[in-house]
């Protein structure tokens, strides 16, 4: 076994984790349907929960008894568990370029990317794991967070929002929204261990601003108690979220609530969607990308008007990593240079397009599949690529292409988006959030980064964490801005112009993005699994097209068959007629000559008669 950012490491199981296991119930009978996981993280799930596993397959009826029968039992983790093991892993990081003197050793350059960007960040943060409110009873209320009140959950917790009811301006990024007291709990709080952790103090870096006000409660929090004036049940997620109209940002947002399902991974309902979610402000929720909520809840989305005024006790809560970190994901996410694929973000790519139905098509035509090239064209002020039809027109005269312009704005819906991404291999656009879309290309893919405007590691690092190929321009001196630009609040910049690009430099870069794209293995085998079903496909239609005429076939001769016993029986029956037509005259011949003979018979008695009577006469006479 390997050891490196997979080497076990000791977990500290806290009180709370089992009181939080028992809260939420055995898995009823609906949970495989709830379950709702991509088929290749079913294994990586169900060995996290080893008694779910084992009934599994135990159990026929269960719907993934196959999935575990195949694998044989083989043993995945996602890559923070105990005893996790390098080749056990979800995530298979590469590290082929330098390190540029960050680490001595490439092993130590692969274990550093791990720990900074991948599921090494989820097992750090287990690992800092502190009880911050210890409960006595298991009816108490508990409260543990990881280091710098980055990720906090608690059970039985009191929130006041009694003081929202004077507050008339809108509210969002306020460290104020609750006040002394505003979080209760009935448990020992380690105040000094909690202030000390209390070192971020910043909207968007830490739960601090919200955490440093819990006290202590006398009374128990929870059902029957007089300090609540709403319970909710169900487990609830707090959200304090960056700029919902900028995809780069907001995806800060759902990508760290996704690591914070893993973090919080004690109980198997932790993909639950049956689960609350209240944004931290009291601003309207509204967004381009507000579907992606349908990944993490089935609910109506709650905001702090939701509870104004109200003292509101949370049975389940969670407080889940933010946006903003210092060190966080994948904003200021300090990245070490030469390593790409975070397991970590492939998941959550994966999770999202699956949950959302997203479906992905193969190339076209089956005979010759085209690259799939996408060109993301912007409507805004800056960064606008002023010969954008002539690097279209230079595009489409290449038979090897099937190009496609688009424009993602709200007049798209965002599924659709997602849709055009999962069926691109090559993305290409300017500097600015709609890149964000390359979380969801698929593994094979490249990103153009047509001009990083002087920004260079932002799509960059977000690609390289995403796994999948990063170009930009590589030319200056064939790149040419409109002006030097103008930041609204002075000076020049290079993300505030325009910028017209070489077209013959353009293709150029364009060709190292298919050979890439043309080279990888998984399209490889895309189009390897794409020829073998369509000469499945074929083969399919020759058997169904003999089986036809063979159906056919039989049917003629059963109908030939049929006509002439028909036929037949019919000469049967013409023939039957004709013997019972023969023997009705013979019958009829028969009982006239008997008529005749017995009328000749009748005659001939009379005559007897007659001449008997005479005779007897004449004797009479006689006499």
């Amino acid at each position: 076994m390997q050891e490196g950012p997979w080497k076990t490491r000791p977990f500290r199981i806290s009180f709370w984790l089992i009181v939080a296991i028992g809260s939420f119930g055995p898995a009823c009978c609906g949970f495989w349907e709830d379950l709702d996981l991509p088929e290749h993280h079913l294994l990586f799930f169900l060995n996290s929960f080893k008694s779910l596993k084992e009934k599994c397959q135990r159990d026929e009826s269960c719907p993934h008894y196959n999935t575990l029968k195949e694998n044989n039992g083989a043993k995945k983790c996602w890559g923070y568990e105990e005893g996790c093991s390098r080749e056990e892993s979800f995530s298979h990081p590469e590290c082929p370029g330098h390190h540029r003197g960050w680490v001595s050793s490439k092993e130590d350059q692969l274990n550093t990317f791990f720990n900074q960007g991948d599921f090494g960040y989820i097992r750090e943060q287990l690992s800092e794991m502190a009880i911050m409110c210890e409960p006595t009873f298991r009816e108490d209320s508990s409260l543990e967070c990881s280091k710098h009140l980055r990720f906090c959950r608690g059970r039985n917790i009191l929130l006041d929002f009694s003081g929202l009811s004077n507050r008339t301006e809108l509210l969002r990024y306020k460290m104020d929204i609750l006040s002394q007291g505003g979080v209760r709990g009935k448990c020992r709080l380690h105040k000094e261990r909690l202030m000390e952790e209390c070192d971020q103090i910043s909207p968007l870096q830490s739960w601090g601003p919200e955490l440093r006000y819990i006290e202590e409660s006398s009374e128990a929090i929870g059902a029957g108690s007089p300090l609540c004036d709403v319970i909710v049940e169900k487990p609830t997620f707090i959200l304090k979220i960056d700029a919902a109209v900028n995809m780069y940002h907001h995806f800060c947002d759902f990508f760290n609530l996704y690591a914070s399902q893993h973090l919080n991974s004690s109980h198997p309902t932790t993909f639950s969607t049956d689960v609350h979610v209240i944004i931290w402000e009291t601003y309207r929720y509204n967004s381009n990308f507000k579907e992606t909520f349908d990944v993490f809840t089935q609910h109506p989305l709650w905001d702090l008007n939701t509870f104004r005024g109200r003292k509101v006790c949370f049975s389940n809560i969670v407080f889940p990593l933010l946006p903003r970190m210092i060190f966080g994901l994948y904003y200021n996410t300090p990245i070490i240079w030469g390593c790409r694929g975070s397991g970590l973000f492939r998941a959550f790519s994966e999770h999202v397009l699956h949950r959302l139905r997203i479906p992905q098509r193969p190339p076209q035509p089956p005979e010759s599949p085209k690259l799939r090239l996408t060109l993301l064209s912007r409507e805004s002020t800056y960064r606008n690529i002023l010969n954008e039809d002539e690097l279209l027109k230079g595009l489409k005269e290449n038979p090897k292409y099937d190009v496609q312009r688009v424009v993602f704005n709200s007049r798209i819906p965002f599924k659709k988006q997602l849709e055009v991404m999962r069926n691109t291999d090559v993305f290409i656009g300017i500097h600015g959030a709609g890149l964000t879309h390359l979380l969801f290309l698929p593994e094979w893919a490249a990103i153009f980064e047509l001009y990083n405007c002087q920004d260079e590691s932002c799509y960059l690092d977000l690609a390289r964490l995403r796994g999948v190929k990063y170009i930009t321009w590589e030319n200056p001196d064939k790149v040419y801005p409109e002006d030097e630009g103008h930041h609204p609040e002075g000076g020049a910049h290079a993300k505030f112009t325009n910028y017209k690009f070489d077209v013959e430099e353009f293709l150029r870069l364009v060709s190292k993005a298919e050979k890439h794209v043309s080279k990888h293995p998984e399209y490889q085998v895309l189009l390897k699994s794409q020829r073998l079903k369509d000469e499945l496909a074929v083969a399919v239609a020759i058997v169904v097209a003999v089986a036809i005429v063979f159906a056919v076939a039989i049917v003629f001769a059963v109908a030939i068959v049929f006509a002439v016993a028909i036929v037949f029986a019919v000469a049967i029956v013409f023939a039957v007629a004709i013997v019972f037509a023969v023997a009705s005259v013979f019958a009829v011949a028969i009982v006239f000559a008997m008529a005749i003979v017995f009328a000749v018979a009748i005659v001939f008695a009379v005559a007897i008669v007659f001449a008997v009577a005479s005779v007897l006469g004449m004797v009479d006479r006689a006499l």
